[in-house]
């Protein structure tokens, strides 16, 4: 039997990746008097996707940027970046509900390549040009990676800010993996989740579980800074055991989780630089204090792409999306290849 302390752990390494924003509660795509809540697309196979735009108008961009939330967020979540450097690059944001999220339709085919081919048809039909920026959070950096393999001549750049990874990966040598408890906590939801379903959405609405709450204040789970900001944020109401007993929320978010650390149809750490020299760039944004993804793994991944830039905040969890000054050192090294010194990888003893 699974000890009450690893059950413990592993609904909270199912929080962890939730970024602290809140998932809208199920609703038609119409509000009640047929008035339509955000705007939407239509994809090829029917769905719909919802997106919303911040920022210059898209027509008059000079860069257009499509943000991809993570586990269990939807297209409101914050990216702190300061209005005027978006007025000033002319940039445009845009943010959808992936497939089953907010406002958006369940993909009952959902993939890695759907993930990217979502994207590439949301850009086509808002008519936003032949190559745009991508940014991943989280879990979100599945997507990103899924772009950079299928669409890569879409792309002026990518960013992913505090990725997942799957421990699958052929590249990660098992020296690197073998001791790291998350794997096991991960495996063991990718059974529940694929072949006890049913078992799974029991598990995690029982009354023995700690709420909510009581994650968000576990160091086990988050460092000092990410704390601090999950006072300031609405934490993870998706992740309740009342929104998990939707059968919506829950099955995307199964689903999502099975795509995310499932097999991959590639190996991330063998793909090739898409971006010509001088003229786009990819970046991975990571906390040292991660308590997600440890940084030496994703620096282990930077070392296996060394066309990949590498940018560390030394005192971050895995919300450092939330941080002050984050989101505009990102922007800035993504569209300026502006290197802010305060990010560069430092030396010294790992977290795990």
């Amino acid at each position: 039997m699974v000890s009450r302390a690893a059950k413990v752990l592993l609904i909270g390494l199912l929080g962890m990746f939730y970024q602290g924003t809140q998932l809208p509660p199920p609703k038609d795509n119409d509000s009640p008097d047929g008035v339509q809540v955000s705007p939407r697309v239509r994809l090829r196979d029917g769905r719909y996707l919802a997106y919303r735009e911040k920022g210059v108008p898209k027509d008059q961009a000079k860069h257009i940027i499509i943000i991809v939330h993570g586990f269990g967020s939807s297209k409101d979540m914050n990216f702190l970046a300061p209005q005027e450097l978006i007025d000033e690059l002319g940039i445009c944001i845009l943010q959808y509900d992936r497939a089953g999220y907010g406002e958006s339709e369940p993909n009952p085919k959902r993939s890695l390549k759907s993930e990217a081919l979502d994207i590439e048809e949301l850009a086509d039909q808002l008519q936003i040009g032949s190559k745009f920026y991508v940014i991943g959070v989280s879990m979100g950096s599945c997507a990103t990676w899924s772009c950079l393999n299928y669409i890569p001549n879409r792309l002026a750049g990518v960013a992913m800010i505090a990725p997942v990874i799957n421990y699958q990966w052929p590249s990660f040598p098992e020296s690197l993996i073998k001791k790291d408890y998350r794997r096991k906590l991960i495996k063991c939801a990718i059974l529940l989740a694929k072949y006890f379903p049913r078992l799974l959405l029991w598990w995690v609405t029982q009354k023995w579980l700690p709420s909510n709450s009581v994650i968000e204040k576990n160091p086990a789970f988050f460092n000092k800074r990410d704390i601090d900001i999950l006072e300031t944020i609405p934490g993870f109401p998706m992740l309740s055991k009342e929104k998990l007993r939707e059968q919506v929320v829950f099955d995307t978010l199964k689903d999502d989780w099975l795509v995310a650390f499932g097999n991959w149809e590639f190996d991330p750490l063998k793909l090739s630089n898409p971006f010509s020299q001088n003229t786009s760039s990819a970046h991975i944004w990571q906390g040292y204090e991660d308590k997600v993804v440890p940084s030496q793994i994703q620096r282990f991944v930077t070392e296996k792409l060394p066309w990949i830039q590498y940018h560390e905040v030394p005192d971050g969890g895995h919300l450092i999306v939330h941080y002050s000054g984050v989101c505009e050192a990102i922007l800035k090294a993504l569209l300026l290849g502006e290197q802010n010194l305060s990010y560069k990888p430092r030396s010294g003893v790992f977290v795990s």
